[in-house]
């Protein structure tokens, strides 16, 4: 495949409709045809601070412009592959959020999940805020098992609070309880989150391993990956905010002491090459907060490289 730019139109990322790196738009749910399929979940009525999150899907598409400058995939030359070369992506749009219902919201999440799964294709997730990975979580349920790997600043493990049971705090509670979760990786687990000393002593019980930021630096990529059950199905459910505020201030909840970038990246890389990620939601974008640009511009950037790694190490 030759660049684009050699013929026609320059097409430069300021220009046009903005879907996840200028990719087709696809609509019509019943006609996936590709490898990976993108869609917007707008939703933040989870929230319990700081609300913004349903901006961060078309933030993040914006963003994603940059990368799009006409290439046949993307030259790493580090890694000396030509990383999403050939691979169909497609952008479904948004799910339809109804404001304040949050369960009809998070079923229309749930139903552009299912279709994607239906399609054979990978589905990317964008938030809205952290309880839209609660229906991404539920549409794998006539799937193989998955094993969870959330990257986060927080642990979200609370069952409920004043009845609350869907808000952004508890998605890894709900996950954990799902037959179809076989385990939890929780990683850059720091600071003060609404989860208690009881849903950390609960998350254990459940099955999940918690490491901190700098317990994960002290122990290495290889050796944290080594923690993780090999050759299995992976979800893994990025939160913008286990990425330090220096790097990703654009959030309703930043925590300071948090990854840098290659950290995460080098982190997913070995996840894809030791068994098989079928899902990914990233959450909690929050552009009003973001003024540079910087976080939706890193969310972009950490999504097509995952992408384009997970695709790479299949092959």
């Amino acid at each position: 495949m030759t660049h684009a730019y050699e013929t026609g139109r320059l097409d430069l990322p300021f220009v046009g409709i903005a879907t996840f790196g200028k990719n087709p738009y696809q609509p019509d749910w019943t006609r996936i045809e590709a490898d990976v399929a993108f869609l917007g979940a707008p939703f933040d009525f989870g929230t319990q601070w700081r609300a913004g999150a349903r901006f961060g899907p078309r933030s993040v598409r914006e963003a994603s412009t940059l990368f799009s400058f006409g290439h046949a995939g993307a030259y790493d030359h580090e890694d000396d592959v030509t990383y999403l070369d050939g691979v169909r992506i497609v952008d479904l749009g948004d799910a339809d959020i109804v404001h304040t219902d949050t369960e009809r919201s998070h079923a229309n999440i749930e139903a552009g999940v299912r279709a994607i799964l239906a399609a054979g294709a990978l589905p990317v997730v964008v938030g809205g805020d952290h309880s839209i990975n609660i229906p991404c979580i539920r549409a794998f349920s006539d799937q193989a098992p998955v094993h969870l790997v959330q990257i986060d600043a927080h642990l979200d493990f609370v069952d409920e609070r004043h009845g609350v049971r869907h808000g952004h705090g508890s998605p890894m509670r709900r996950a954990a309880e799902q037959t179809h979760v076989t385990g939890l990786t929780q990683l850059g687990i720091r600071n003060v989150s609404s989860t208690a000393r009881d849903g950390y002593e609960a998350a254990r019980a459940m099955g999940s391993d918690i490491l901190s930021v700098r317990q994960v630096r002290r122990l290495g990529t290889e050796a944290v990956l080594a923690r993780i059950p090999a050759g299995a199905r992976y979800y893994l459910s990025i939160d913008i905010d286990g990425f330090d505020p220096s790097i990703a201030p654009g959030t309703g909840t930043p925590s300071h002491g948090g990854f840098q970038y290659y950290e995460v990246l080098e982190l997913i890389d070995g996840l894809a090459r030791r068994g098989s990620i079928v899902g990914i939601d990233l959450v909690e974008v929050a552009p009003d907060y973001d003024h540079t640009g910087t976080t939706a511009i890193l969310a972009a950037q950490i999504l097509l490289n995952a992408i384009g790694r997970i695709m790479h190490h299949r092959d």
